[in-house]
């Protein structure tokens, strides 16, 4: 195996980091620094005080890295070196080097806030700019100070503004470590395509039939377009006249394939036999697939972005950024020099795309976040003004604030609730953190489990997606309907139907659902159980029978228990709206995403109240995974929303005083309003709802 740039430079850099707290490397593609620095590091002894931790962005990259560190060592992968994702660990009391995703570090900063297991915390790929990567990046500016004798960090990249890091610590030093990029020569296109799915296509297939051998990568936005593309890729090399081009294998990579299926990526390719690899932008630098040769850069990618004054989710494809196209780029010169065909003009690249991906911090809700800020329990930390390299919008932090504080995460004064300790130890959003211990409370936490797992695993019941293929099924194998309260429901009943099968694979496929997803969800379930077991106060029931029959009583329960944990994804029927599966929500009309099952009155009315799992805007606002609730419910939510001063919540010290005379001033210019204008009471509004129930059952007696 050729020596890597990086091991090269093993001196320096041992030198630099024994000097050094903190270092930032801009390591090169091709240089060798994911999997060669924590060797180097191994070697130099700072294994002997503790292990070296990796972070990644990914799973997907935490796996293959160790997987590859472990084959350079010589060891069993899960022994001396290991890995940590979400709701899987191999690693042993004899890992040394340890992959692992930068959201289970924060995890485990929980219960050792000083990390005291590392004596080396390296942050690769920070370029990419994860949310939890920046949250780190705040957390290791502290921690440094702390355990300034005894830990090292170091924060990596091909493409990150060193200096801007560098900065951010009090002026670290910057290494930069060449790369092993042979030449990569770019072709653009004259004008953008009108669909970048046949562009990708046709040029492919060009490269096939005229170019000599090498691996294909193609960058594709999405596991929807990667499906399109691979089942188009495959017809048509199928068409393509025998003997005139070699033999093609044609392979998807994306974050949701199951390990097996990724792994082959990293197969060489059998003789005369050329890869096409359509892959997201998972392969843009957290894996190398040695043996790609050729490129093609669609010049997009699939975003979701959050909008806090609305709390919905939009996911979207953008433009890439100049640093993601040249990420791109040097995938094809790995090996040997490489082509990349951009399909898109030079003036694109140069005068519309950014220089950088806007960070992950500035476009996501941020309430899983700020519940790990505060249950730091650090006294000093103003969520608002807590220090990190892109700040988020002082907006984003306050729609956080709101819905911890709406989920009892946090009191009136900001400060963490015994439940919003016991959620920021789940590795769950926090409003199913927040379901599971209300669901204990009333007795259907075993239920509540399988909801967080389903959600979890994102299982896909297709059926709903496409009533019409659901008639053409019989009727045995109609999935159930959630009782008309909505999808929570329904995924539950889904998962217990299977588990009167014993969770036989072709009831799945005979429903027309992912296999993969519900043995995910099972697996998900299981680690679920064991981690509430570990970390409740008393003893809990996470294996209540999952074949008793279910009575109105329990599905009243575990409602209850999910209106508490969404207590900030509440969304009432506009009582000026008569549209079928409508409902209001901040002001504004979002529809019931088609495939739920949430049934509406005879009028075509919803109930008063559902909570939502998530708001997300496609072709239009929709809500997704919807479950009635009942006013009794959320009468307590919408009077905690009265009470609530968001100065208070942010923690930290700050002058009340000061507060009061900024809203005296602006009283004071504004003039004030008309009483006929004044925002209704909690008591005016109770009473037009009830008066609308009334008028709603009147109607149905005369009937």
């Amino acid at each position: 195996m050729a020596v890597l740039p990086i091991v090269e430079y093993e001196d320096k850099i041992a030198e630099t980091v024994e000097e050094n707290p903190v270092v930032v490397i801009i390591g090169e593609t091709g240089s060798g620094k994911s999997t060669q620095l924590s060797q180097i590091l191994d070697r130099r002894g700072y294994t002997r005080s503790g292990m070296i931790a990796v972070t990644q962005p990914r799973r997907v990259a935490a796996v293959s890295v160790s997987r590859r560190v472990a084959m350079e060592l010589g060891v069993q992968l899960g022994e001396e070196v290991g890995y940590a994702i979400r709701f899987e660990d191999r690693t042993s009391n004899k890992t040394r080097i340890k992959y692992l995703t930068d959201g289970c570090l924060l995890r485990e900063s929980l219960s050792n806030p000083e990390l005291k297991q590392y004596s080396v915390i390296i942050l690769d790929e920070a370029h990419e700019r994860s949310l939890n990567t920046d949250i780190l990046l705040g957390l290791m500016k502290r921690l440094v100070k702390l355990r300034s004798s005894n830990l090292k960090v170091l924060i990596t990249s091909a493409t990150l503004d060193g200096v801007k890091v560098s900065r951010f610590f009090s002026g670290c030093p910057i290494l930069n470590v060449p790369g092993t990029l042979f030449p990569v020569e770019k072709f653009y296109s004259t004008e953008r395509p009108t669909s970048y799915l046949e562009s990708s296509l046709k040029t492919a297939l060009d490269i096939h039939v005229r170019e000599p051998p090498g691996d294909i990568l193609i960058f594709m936005t999405g596991q929807d377009d990667i499906g399109k593309m691979v089942s188009k890729l495959e017809e048509r090399i199928q068409k393509l006249e025998e003997g005139s081009c070699m033999d093609a294998l044609v392979l998807p990579l994306h974050g949701s394939l199951p390990p097996e299926m990724q792994v082959r990526v990293f197969s060489p390719a059998p003789p005369n036999c050329r890869r096409f690899i359509v892959a997201t932008n998972i392969a843009e630098t957290s894996l190398t697939v040695d043996g790609v040769v050729y490129v093609i850069d669609s010049g997009y990618v699939k975003q979701r972005q959050y909008n806090p004054s609305t709390g919905m989710y939009s996911l979207d494809v953008v433009q890439i950024s100049r640093v993601q196209a040249d990420q791109r780029a040097g995938r094809a010169g790995r090996t040997r020099p490489g082509k990349c065909y951009r399909l898109y003009p030079s003036t694109v690249y140069h005068e519309e795309f950014l220089d950088a991906t806007i960070p992950e911090i500035q476009r996501s809700s941020l309430a899983g976040s700020v519940l790990y800020l505060k249950s730091l329990d650090l006294p000093d930390i103003d969520i608002l003004e807590f220090e990190l390299l892109d700040p988020p919008s002082r907006e984003s932090l306050e729609d956080a604030l709101r819905q911890l504080y709406l989920i009892d995460a946090i009191d009136e004064s900001g400060m963490i609730t015994d439940f919003g300790r016991t959620m920021a130890e789940l590795p769950l959003e926090p409003s199913l953190s927040r379901t599971l211990i209300e669901a204990n409370e009333l007795g259907c936490l075993s239920q509540a489990l399988t909801i967080a797992a389903m959600l979890s695993s994102e299982a896909t019941l297709r059926s709903n997606q496409s009533k019409g293929n659901a008639k053409k099924r019989k009727q045995p194998s109609e999935l159930p309907d959630g009782s008309g309260w909505g999808d929570h429901i329904q995924l539950l009943q889904v998962y217990e139907a299977w588990d009167l099968v014993d969770y036989d694979p072709k009831w799945c496929t005979d429903n027309d659902l992912q296999v993969r997803s519900m043995m995910f969800a099972k697996d998900v379930r299981k680690q679920l159980s064991q981690i509430i077991q570990k970390i409740a106060k008393g003893p809990v029931d996470v294996e209540s029978s999952l074949r008793q029959r279910r009575s109105d009583k329990d599905y009243r329960n575990l409602r209850r228990a999910l209106c508490r944990g969404y207590g900030n994804q509440l969304a009432e029927r506009m009582l000026h709206h008569n549209g079928y599966k409508t409902l209001g929500y901040r002001s504004q009309l979002v529809q019931v995403h088609p495939s739920s099952v949430l049934e509406s009155d005879e009028y075509g009315h919803l109930p008063d109240y559902v909570v939502y799992h998530e708001l997300i805007n496609v072709s239009r606002p929709f809500m997704r995974n919807v479950c009635s609730v009942e006013m009794a419910w959320v009468m307590p939510i919408l009077k905690k929303l009265e009470k609530m001063d968001i100065n208070k919540l942010r923690g930290g010290s700050y002058d009340p005083n000061e507060t009061k005379l900024e809203e005296n001033e602006a009283n004071h210019n504004n003039k004030q309003p008309d009483e006929t204008t004044k925002r209704p009471s909690s008591d005016d509004v109770d009473s037009k709802i009830q008066a609308a129930r009334e008028r709603y059952l009147a109607r149905k007696a005369k009937k």
